[in-house]
C-alpha cells in the first residue's frame, strides 16, 4: 500500500479495480436471470448490504474500503439491471431459458 501512495498509483489500481469488478457484474447479471429470472434481485441486495458492511469495516485501508463500495454499489445497480435484463429477453436480444419457464 505504502509503494502504491509513494508512487501515486492508488488512483490508478482504484480506477482498473472498478473498471473489471463493473465488468464482472456484467455477465453474472445475464446468467442470473437465465437460470434465476428476476427473483434473485435480492440476492445482490444482500451482496450491496454486506459491501456497505465491509466497506465501512475496512475503512482502515482506503484502497480496500474503496473496493467494497464498488461492489456494494454495483450489486445495487444489479437490481435494477435483473429486470431490464428480464426487457431484453423478452425483446429477444438475449436468449430464454425455456426449462426454467416450465419449472
Amino acid at each position: 500500500m505504502e509503494f502504491l501512495t509513494n508512487h501515486n498509483l492508488l488512483g490508478l489500481i482504484i480506477g482498473i479495480s472498478t473498471f473489471v469488478i463493473i465488468g464482472l457484474f456484467h455477465p453474472l447479471v445475464i446468467k442470473a436471470e437465465y437460470y434465476f429470472g428476476t427473483k434473485v434481485w435480492w440476492a445482490f441486495l444482500l451482496m450491496g448490504i454486506a459491501g456497505i458492511i465491509a466497506s465501512i469495516l475496512f475503512g482502515n485501508n482506503v484502497l480496500i474500503s474503496a473496493l467494497l463500495g464498488v461492489f456494494a454499489f454495483s450489486s445495487f445497480w444489479s437490481i435494477l439491471e435483473i429486470f431490464e435484463q428480464r426487457k431484453r429477453v423478452e425483446k429477444g436480444w438475449f436468449p430464454e431459458n425455456l426449462r426454467r419457464r416450465k419449472s
